[in-house]
């Protein structure tokens, strides 16, 4: 499996995403449609975290609007678009883990620190989102799997089937490129829950560094 940005980032939101539902009452921050559901289920059960899920999909939204208004005035000022979204990705990864650290593993999820650390976490994952569907556009989606396995599954059928040639080499490579990125999510679910039960909410300090590969290894190729 090659170490591409797009694996990085789906290795990076596969963590974040575990550790934050673990961490934080359920609140899930690279793809905030799950908290519809979690939300739910804290509503009729009583359970805490209710008003972060509740405020995750809000600053998601803000978040990925002012994302895509700075990212277009960089040019301007001179900036690598991707690499900058990248870097300020890195910083509130970086401030999310402070925080999750200084406040510890308070058990509720509906106290400022834990809320103030779930938005810090949403917004960075948001700026990924929009990172993957702007620039990273010919790659599969680094923070949802369902339409990647899904197309995985429609590729196996096809071959099974039988496809010509050429049809036949365009679905393999598809398929290898999406299931680089589903199994690199995968294992950072994997990791994610792992660290986060042997060191709790210090498992927050892996995210930055796994933010930083893609910005030092040079390869956030910019769009034309």
């Amino acid at each position: 499996m090659k170490f591409t940005t797009p694996v990085c980032l789906s290795l990076n939101a596969g963590y974040v995403d575990t550790a934050g539902f673990l961490a934080l009452q359920g609140l899930f921050t690279a793809h905030v449609t799950g908290n519809f559901v979690t939300l739910g289920a804290a509503l009729v059960l009583g359970s805490s975290g209710a008003l972060a899920k509740l405020l995750a999909l809000p600053v998601f939204c803000v978040v990925i609007i002012v994302t895509r208004l700075f990212a277009q005035s960089l040019p301007r000022l001179g900036l690598p678009i991707l690499r900058t979204m990248l870097s300020l990705q890195l910083v509130l990864l970086v401030v999310g883990a402070v925080m999750a650290i200084r406040t510890g593993a308070s058990g509720k999820g509906d106290d400022l620190a834990s809320i103030v650390t779930g938005m810090v976490l949403v917004s960075a994952m948001a700026i990924q989102n929009a990172a993957s569907r702007i620039h990273l556009a010919s790659a599969p989606p680094t923070t949802l799997m369902t339409g990647t396995t899904t197309q995985i599954m429609i590729d196996v059928a096809d071959l099974i089937r039988g496809l010509p040639p050429e049809a036949k080499a365009a679905a393999t490579a598809r398929m290898s490129k999406m299931f680089a990125n589903v199994a690199a999510f995968a294992l950072g679910c994997a990791g994610g829950a792992v660290l986060y039960s042997q060191l709790g909410m210090w498992c927050f300090a892996v995210p930055p560094i796994l933010a930083a590969v893609p910005i030092l290894m040079n390869d956030t190729k910019e769009p034309v």
